[in-house]
């Protein structure tokens, strides 16, 4: 595939195919995706979509820095298709990123994009990324929405495994109900794909394009709640068993087999959650034919909503420690005070009991015995005497400025064991734009796998990603600890050596952090790194969040062409 550095890309619209299904997406040098778009899939952009299309509408002239009612500045276009196309832009006003979707006022569509963006924007509902603006000004017409930078899109997550019963559990749940409550209020989606949820860093999942997505592609259905229901089964499909459940490709996910029909989920992957696995069949075979297994289908989503309440609550699971090394007291043994240990394989003799002699009834019998007592009393504060002097000694013999005698017994704290890995929540691409790179291979940076990396595309001329203005900062993988912790080294193999690289971690009060000024803490230097990095701290630094931050990448191949990445990261503590 052709070299490229623009964000948009092209694609062909093929409507009528299938609903929800899609062909799978190639990355470009500047991460968008390419893909042929099918009705009711498509990769994923600013609103659920990154694709574009030549057709014979024509899009609107626009270019980055155009600003729209003196106030949205374009930035990256993400989208082209069907005669639209979606920017990341800026509001100068209140100084946030948002989304823009723009078409000429002349489009077929331009009135149901306006009447859709409106009925979304009064539901309210913050379980949807909110629309801000809908507009028709100067020939054009224009629809701008929040941009969650913080969150990822669940293609990303997909793409790092299936998730495990409780999660895919929190997605239907969360997601039936958001869709219940809008159909409720007369809206659908009718685009429900991967690429249009996204979970945010405090475990919420959010839904965008409510209306506008399938109004900007002329898409109605005869029954939106039963379209909207089978797309929740298709992604609770996704999440159990990492397959798409039609006989095509899509979002990064293989198909099920041809001509064999659609499989539960538990004959797919073992270890499916029984109980989840029918759940999503019951909304995808929701037209009354079901298998015997299954219950009644769910054909709204109400019905989906309420289906999964009745289950039983799954429960998160338990977190696994590190069992702390066992703590070796010392003891001394009755009676051997002061005295050489016994040898290997002598036991320890016990103190034997001696029976006095009868005492001396007459006047020289006491006589002896308090002279006795006196040599005793002597002897021992003498051998005393001589023992605390021996031990000075051999003290000051085997002092050392740069050491610390310890003993627990005495209150000493022992000194610190060597630093050992910390177990690491996640992995996410660093972003400090808004546009990605390659987002689904950033975990294989933290899966413990030599072999998997997380890889640039080939960017041509310049090292420093190909000096494009969306990579200004460069890039790398920041990974998520789970929560606050003492790092006291830092563990990186490099995909390629000659890659200028520094190490950075957040504050300890940070979240979901996603550009440089977000990382204050320097762990190493910035320099050029070989083939992997690392770095010991003198003192550990609380943080929950580190950044592996490369800036230039080495030579690929050739003098003119350049890619880098990261195979493996490990940070101490």
């Amino acid at each position: 595939m052709a070299e490229r550095s623009t964000a948009a890309v092209d694609v062909a619209d093929n409507s009528g195919d299938e609903p929800l299904t899609a062909k799978a997406d190639e990355a470009t040098t500047d991460g968008t995706t390419e893909a042929q778009d099918t009705e009711g899939a498509s990769p994923q952009d600013a609103d659920g979509e990154r694709s574009s299309s030549e057709t014979a509408v024509a899009t609107p002239d626009l270019h980055s820095g155009h600003k729209l009612a003196r106030r949205y500045r374009l930035e990256e276009c993400v989208t082209r298709l069907d005669g639209f196309s979606s920017w990341r832009a800026v509001d100068e006003k209140l100084r946030r990123a948002v989304g823009v979707h723009l078409l000429p006022a002349d489009h077929p569509r331009a009135r149901s994009v306006l009447a859709a963006a409106r009925s979304s924007a009064l539901l309210g509902d913050p379980r949807f990324v909110q629309v801000l603006d809908a507009v028709e000004e100067d020939d054009l017409v224009y629809v701008v929405h929040e941009w969650l930078p913080d969150a990822t899109e669940l293609t990303a997550l997909l793409a790092a495994g299936p998730m495990d019963a409780h999660d895919a559990y929190q997605l239907v749940s969360q997601v039936s109900q958001a869709m219940a409550a809008a159909h409720r209020e007369g809206l659908a989606h009718l685009r429900l794909t991967p690429g249009a949820v996204l979970r945010s860093s405090t475990g919420q999942y959010r839904i965008r394009g409510l209306a506008v997505n399938a109004a900007l592609r002329g898409i109605t259905a005869e029954g939106p709640q039963r379209a909207d229901t089978e797309a929740i089964g298709a992604l609770l499909y996704a999440a159990l068993t990492q397959r798409w459940p039609y006989e095509i490709d899509a979002y990064g996910l293989t198909g099920l087999p041809k001509g064999v029909g659609l499989i539960a989920p538990d004959q797919v992957r073992a270890g499916v959650h029984r109980g989840l696995s029918e759940l999503a069949m019951r909304a995808l075979v929701n037209d009354g034919a079901t298998a015997s297994r299954q219950e009644q289908p769910c054909t709204t989503p109400d019905e989906l909503a309420k289906a999964v309440a009745t289950m039983p609550r799954i429960r998160p699971p338990e977190p696994t420690f590190t069992a702390p090394p066992e703590y070796q007291r010392t003891t001394y043994q009755q009676g051997s005070y002061g005295r050489p240990p016994a040898g290997p394989g002598v036991p320890v003799t016990q103190p034997v009991m001696v029976t006095p002699p009868a005492p001396l009834q007459s006047r020289t019998g006491k006589v002896l015995k308090w002279a006795v007592s006196a040599l005793l009393i002597a002897a021992l504060g003498l051998g005393s005497w001589q023992l605390a002097e021996t031990l000075l000694d051999r003290g000051k013999e085997t002092d050392d400025p740069g050491t610390t005698q310890t003993d627990p017994e005495n209150g000493d704290k022992p000194s610190p064991a060597p630093p050992k890995p910390l177990r690491l929540s996640g992995a996410t691409e660093f972003m400090p734009s808004g546009s990605g790179i390659q987002q689904q291979d950033a975990p294989n940076a933290v899966d413990g796998k030599s072999d998997t990396a997380w890889i640039t595309p080939r960017y041509d001329g310049y090292p420093n990603f190909g000096n494009l203005a969306p990579r200004r900062d460069g890039s790398g993988i920041v990974v998520d600890l789970g929560s606050v912790q003492n790092v006291r080294g830092i563990k990186v193999q490099l995909y390629r050596s000659g890659q200028k690289t520094e190490v950075l971690a957040a504050a300890e009060d940070a979240s979901a952090p996603s550009s440089l000024s977000d990382f204050p803490q320097r762990l190493t230097k910035l320099s050029k790194a070989g083939s992997s990095l690392e770095e010991t701290l003198a003192k550990p630094v609380r943080t929950r969040y580190v950044l592996i931050h490369v800036t230039e990448l080495p030579p690929d191949g050739s003098a003119s062409s350049f890619r880098g990445g990261i195979s493996e990261i490990s940070v101490l503590g």
